[in-house]
């Protein structure tokens, strides 16, 4: 049965009778770590009991606390692995996994409980730099044994190296105010952009100040089709009516090829905006404009992964970009709006696919594809940031040999 305080009652002596009939009053150094032991397994309890009542998926790794509870859904590797771990010490069983990225183990800090109770640097407090109160060697291990009673495993042997990459990074977090909008601060961070973009985060995220430029940047799945698809019968209708007054089966297959032309043509742009703009090379010589731009089109979404209206391309920036496109096309190819209206779809198709890898649950019996997918663009996201850039296919990934090769597992992943 757990110790609590309510199971101990104590005293500070205890009356022990010898063989001899002499009474003696002993000190009693047992309760006295017993005391000690309530005293830190209370504080260990009251601590998590409070954060429970708002967090509902509490962990302890390297004697610290983190409430997944908001990134169960959202973990690479599904729900079904974190089976057994709630309320429980994950460290045994995480450092014997496949080792995890550093992608992830940054993460990971954004999930830790901060205990009331802070040390102030120099009397200063400073902003992601708090630090708790340490506890010295004994305190921790009578911690530890105490969190033991209540069930929690325990790794074997705590101070045990790390075979397998699952450190926790240190923050780069101070380089940026993230109670202030995001765009005016990037141009400032230009040299450390890079490595910082794609340490991700679970926090909301603000690019303008101004709210009637923010509303612009914020975009739920549904407005994608419910914009396009108009645009997409409107292009189909006015090539119609302009060249296919009278039908036939011959001007119908043309139709339909050029259709078809233009749906394969998004998906080969769609690898190459996402390897060569959305992914281009941001060092410390970039010009400062060009490291706000590439932040504002993708960086943010390698920042803030788990953002569900960051998801999908807001439609003002989509227009600009598909008005870039279709210029050239009209000039090159007889039936240029059929073709437009082709890649729209195909848009239209990689967007709610992307959405769906991040929120969605497919399963490898009844969705194999999208399952795969899923996969491989998490690795994408927190392992392979230089590789995989099919969203909709890794046909591409294939041809141009970026392609991500996804292990294979024990059992299936479920997300939900």
């Amino acid at each position: 049965m757990p110790t609590t305080v309510s199971d101990l009652t104590l005293s500070t002596t205890t009356i022990n009778t010898m063989s001899n009939g002499k009474i003696v009053q002993i000190q009693s150094e047992e309760l006295q770590q017993q005391a000690n032991h309530v005293q830190i397994h209370t504080f260990n309890r009251n601590f998590l009991n409070k954060n429970k009542k708002e967090a509902q998926f509490i962990v302890k790794y390297r004697n610290k606390y983190y409430d997944i509870e908001r990134f169960v859904r959202n973990h690479p590797g599904g729900v079904n692995t974190l089976r057994g771990l709630y309320d429980g010490d994950m460290t045994t069983r995480f450092l014997h996994a496949p080792p995890h990225s550093d992608a992830a183990m940054y993460l990971m800090k954004e999930y830790e409980i901060k205990p009331q109770l802070i040390q102030l640097q120099n009397g200063v407090k400073r902003r992601h730099h708090l630090q708790p109160i340490p506890i010295d060697r004994e305190q921790e291990q009578t911690l530890d044994a105490a969190t033991s009673l209540n069930g929690v495993e325990l790794i074997a042997d705590a101070g045990q190296e790390d075979k397998n990459n699952n450190q926790l990074d240190e923050s780069m977090e101070h380089l940026v105010d993230w109670s202030k909008a995001m765009v005016p601060q990037i141009s400032h961070i230009t040299r450390y952009y890079d490595e910082w973009v794609h340490k991700p985060v679970d926090r909301p995220l603000r690019l303008f100040g101004p709210s009637y430029l923010e509303v612009f940047t914020r975009t739920p799945w549904w407005l994608i089709p419910l914009f396009w698809i108009p645009v997409i019968s409107n292009c189909i209708w006015d090539e119609y009516t302009e060249k296919w007054s009278t039908a036939s089966m011959s001007r119908l297959m043309i139709f339909a090829i050029n259709f078809i032309a233009g749906t394969i043509f998004w998906t080969l742009l769609e690898y190459m905006l996402h390897r060569f703009v959305f992914h281009m090379k941001i060092n410390a010589n970039t010009k400062p404009w060009l490291c706000t731009f590439h932040f504002v089109i993708h960086g943010l979404h390698h920042k803030v992964p788990f953002d569900s209206k960051r998801l999908v391309f807001p439609p003002l920036p989509g227009v600009i970009i598909a008005t870039v496109i279709y210029k050239p096309i009209s000039f090159l190819l007889p039936y240029p709006r059929i073709v437009l209206a082709g890649a729209l779809l195909g848009y239209i198709c990689y967007d709610l696919m992307h959405y769906y890898l991040h929120y969605g649950n497919p399963s490898l019996q009844r969705t194999r594809f999208m399952y795969h997918m899923k996969r491989y663009h998490y690795q994408h996201h927190f392992a392979h940031q230089d590789m995989g850039y099919g969203i909709s296919s890794p046909l591409w990934d294939m041809v141009f040999n970026t392609r991500i090769h996804l292990r294979q597992l024990r059992f299936p992943l479920r997300w939900r």
